[in-house]
């Protein structure tokens, strides 16, 4: 027999960072626990800031009868002279019978002890507590709270719990809470618990007094405000899904709402605003015929007839943010950008200051510029000296997410080049695994200095992470190298690089980090991972990249695994032989000669896909010469010419991958 069952765990206010990373999680390890206690059954996660609401609509009341199987030890183990042994004896308690009901069973070709009953299946109101106790204990939002005298702790403490199933309420205790058939509704409704008699009057309660318990709906109403808001003042909010996110997980019953500030605060960077409005205060950014104006839009949680003071109240806080960042920056505007502040701005123990990573930086973007052709170097230099100078500014302090964004306002004020404002803009790209690249290759070059100087500083430290832990996002950073290399698709071998610029920091194994870099690659492509490996045969990132790439096109073809297996065989027979070289001389038979023939007229020097089409194209010369040559013949000499012959082949595939590396 089946019934609803409604779970409500009411907490104060969740913070909405650590319940959205934890968010995905929580339906699979309510699913995991009905597994465990054998209730699976379909259900419904909603949540707001205070609830944490499981809903079935078709739960058993009561668990299914279950087959318990008991397997023990090896008969021969079990009985001494006819007589249980304490390993035989163990298994008759383990399993609650006497000797006469001892069965026993074939299990991998041993005779073993076994014994086989059916169970009634647990009543589902007698394991709720323990279920729903579990699954709490389960949640990990990173930072918890103790509460009252117990020693439960929880993200945020809970003040209710509510557990009906089929309208009755189950009577369990979880975390100090004993539950009880009441729930509270909208702060600004009422503090007061309100009694409810099941489930659909649990759903009423809630829906009558402005609590949107589901988040899809309470989302789907913030997006149909910002299209009334969009039509009525002619104005596109701009889409930050993130953030939607967040106000969808603080308010029960949201509002959009059109704010203003003054048009005097557009004289700072819109950056600046924008930063401040989403950070601090959960706002969204308006733009009105694709510019940014002075408008703002939030979202409030409070119910009532008249938002205008809750309006005022927001635009009253913002005025103050701002007033604070345009004192901040006609301040720096006075100073300047300053190289020499940086020299009294630590950047790691061990690394000097910030005034040193810039000099470290500028000797690597000389090497860059020996690599890639056209730059005016000189350039290069004076962005990447000016480059972290906004870190002493007054504004980034205030405003630490936009470190290069202000440098580059500061340097367009001051006048440097247009290139050169640009670079100090993009040198941290790609910040993230979806943000863009630097634009240009001017400006690649100075975010690869970055980024390669932070690198080989934290790893001649042995700040390299480890597990999933990585403070200084040092994957991040390896990540980019990769992705602007490829970018600037110029080849050259990066540890030779880096060899070129060890002089710049202390000693340490710099296979270690080339071993780091190359092992991001695996994330940068949908690929047979053992594509990516075997197509490590150089430190040549660009020649890597089209080797991979060209395996991926080729493993599309409908031709490719009978192609695979004539090299894989190839590439198995010459596998650990010492290098030979070819005589063409003593090529006797039609059938090698056949095969020679056609490998000499291969192009070895054509890009990665075309040399491994044309490679594959001697298959059925290939197969030929298997089938009707015999390469371990008496004679020496031929043997180990056919060999080479083979090895030749193998040879110009390993210029592209190593095909013994690859798994299909």
């Amino acid at each position: 027999m089946n019934g609803s069952l409604l779970i409500e765990i009411l907490v104060e206010e969740l913070p909405a960072i650590p319940l959205l990373k934890e968010l995905d999680s929580i339906p699979k390890k309510w699913n995991k626990i009905l597994e465990e206690y054998k209730l699976k059954s379909n259900f419904n996660f909603f949540y707001t800031p205070r609830r944490l609401v499981l809903y079935h609509d078709n739960f058993a009341k009561k668990q299914e009868k279950q087959k318990l199987e008991f397997i023990g030890a090896p008969k021969d183990l079990a009985f001494k002279d006819g007589i249980l042994t304490k390993a035989g004896l163990s298994f008759l308690q383990k399993a609650g019978i006497s000797e006469d009901e001892l069965s026993f069973k074939l299990v991998k070709g041993k005779e073993v002890l076994y014994y086989q009953k059916e169970v009634e299946g647990q009543y589902s109101k007698n394991l709720l507590e323990e279920m729903i106790s579990n699954f709490l204990d389960s949640l990990s939002f990173g930072k918890s709270m103790r509460w009252g005298k117990g020693d439960f702790h929880f993200i945020r403490p809970i003040r209710n719990l509510l557990c009906i199933l089929d309208d009755e309420l189950v009577d369990i205790c979880c975390y100090g809470i004993r539950s009880a058939k009441r729930t509270f509704v909208h702060r600004t409704v009422s503090y007061e618990a309100f009694h409810i008699d099941g489930v659909n009057d649990y759903f009423n309660l809630l829906e009558k007094n402005f609590v949107i318990l589901n988040q899809e709906k309470r989302r789907e109403k913030i997006l149909n405000d910002f299209k009334e808001l969009e039509q009525k003042h002619n104005i596109k909010i701009k889409e930050d899904k993130d953030l939607l996110d967040e106000v969808v997980a603080i308010t029960e019953y949201p509002n959009a709402l059109l704010g203003s500030f003054e048009e005097d605060f557009l004289i700072l960077p819109s950056e600046v605003i924008i930063d401040s409005m989403r950070e601090n205060q959960r706002y969204f950014s308006v733009f009105k015929n694709g510019a940014f104006t002075n408008n703002f839009v939030f979202v409030s949680n409070a119910v009532c007839e008249d938002y205008s003071q809750i309006i005022n109240g927001n635009e009253r806080v913002l005025r103050a943010r701002l007033s604070d960042a345009v004192f901040f920056y006609e301040n720096d505007l006075k100073s300047g950008l300053c190289v020499e502040k940086l020299k009294s701005i630590s950047y790691f123990e061990g690394l000097g200051t910030i005034y040193d990573k810039v000099q470290r930086e500028k000797e690597i973007a000389k090497v860059l510029c020996k690599i890639y052709a056209g730059l005016d170097e000189k350039d290069i230099l004076d962005a990447i000296e000016y480059s972290k100078s906004d870190l002493a500014t007054q504004m980034v302090y205030e405003f630490t997410s936009l470190q290069g964004v202000i440098g580059y306002h500061y340097a367009k004020k001051q006048g440097f080049k247009d290139e050169i404002c640009l670079a100090i803009l993009e040198q941290y790209m790609p910040k993230s695994e979806k943000d863009s690249l630097p634009s240009t290759k001017f400006t690649s070059i100075v975010a690869l200095s970055n980024k390669l100087d932070t690198l080989m500083c934290l790893f001649s430290i042995n700040q390299i992470p480890s597990g999933t832990k990585d403070p200084y996002a040092l994957r991040r950073a390896a990540l980019g190298v990769l992705k602007i290399l490829i970018n600037l698709g110029v080849s050259f071998r990066l540890d030779e690089l880096l060899k070129n610029i060890s002089f710049l920091y202390k000693d340490f194994d710099i296979k270690i980090l080339l071993n780091f870099i190359l092992e991001r690659l695996y994330s940068l492509y949908d690929a047979n991972a053992s594509f990516i490996k075997a197509s490590l045969r150089t430190y040549d990132i660009v020649h890597i990249d089209s080797s991979i790439k060209a395996l991926l096109k080729l493993s599309s073809d409908k031709d490719f695994f009978s192609y695979f297996d004539t090299f894989k065989r190839l590439s198995n027979i010459i596998k650990d032989s010492e290098s030979r070289v070819l005589d063409e001389k003593l090529l006797k038979e039609k059938e090698e000669k056949d095969l020679f023939n056609a490998f000499k007229a291969c192009d070895l020097t054509l890009p990665s896909y075309e040399l491994l089409r044309s490679l594959f194209a001697l298959k059925p010369q290939i197969d030929t010469f298997f089938d009707k040559i015999m390469i371990n013949v008496d004679d020496e000499k031929i043997k180990n010419n056919r060999l080479a012959l083979i090895q030749s082949i193998y040879n110009a595939f390993l210029t592209v991958a190593d095909i013994k590396e690859i798994s299909l």
